[in-house]
């Protein structure tokens, strides 16, 4: 597990034991396991699509002291698009137009694409049949989820997305929106409510 680039399912690590070994006792012998990690520098942890060792945040600094590659900024456009998609999936391209008040940019849902956060998992059936977006285990694996009932409250997403320090790599593919209307974040917890 610990040589591995991606998180271990139940069904990959039972390929490691000779005999049959029950889901039950391997959560068990993993929970066992993940105790006897605890107060190092490297955890355990359960992710959406397995098991996985990984560094354990605060040593974050340090290990991009080793590996300076600089990780994507996405635009203040691309976080809003992915929190709607996330919050409120499935959806159409349309519903999040909606939301935002703006048009999506082809880039935003392309970006998301490319990383694996999003996928098409179906068509609405309507004139048109437009693609429903929504989230993927790639997705709750870079944010360390379970599932997505682990994602944060909307009152307290406005808050994670301005500590989140969002740039953009290059000029925003998209207009501003005006001053009058809305906070997006506001927007969206008005949405799902």
């Amino acid at each position: 597990m610990l040589t591995s680039q991606e998180p271990l399912p139940l069904s990959e690590l039972k390929k490691l034991f000779d005999e049959e070994v029950s889901g039950d006792t391997l959560r068990r012998v993993l929970e066992e396991l993940r105790g006897e990690w605890q107060g190092r520098s490297v955890e355990l942890v359960h992710v959406a699509s397995g098991w996985r060792f990984r560094a354990k945040p605060e040593y974050q600094p340090f290990i991009e002291r080793l590996n300076p590659l600089k990780p994507p900024r996405y635009s203040r456009a691309v976080m809003e698009t992915l929190a709607i998609i996330a919050y409120k999936q499935p959806v159409t391209r349309g519903d999040i137009e909606d939301i935002r008040g703006v048009t999506v940019s082809t880039n935003i849902i392309r970006a998301l694409e490319e990383r694996g956060w999003i996928d098409v998992v179906g068509h609405r059936e309507v004139p048109g049949r437009p693609e429903l977006f929504a989230t993927t285990g790639a997705f709750l694996d870079d944010l360390n989820l379970s599932s997505l009932d682990e994602l944060p409250a909307l009152d307290d997403l406005g808050a994670l997305v301005e500590t989140a320090g969002v740039h953009s790599q290059a000029p925003a593919a998209e207009e501003p929106k005006p001053a009058s209307e809305p906070e997006p974040v506001e927007e969206v917890r008005r949405a799902a409510a």
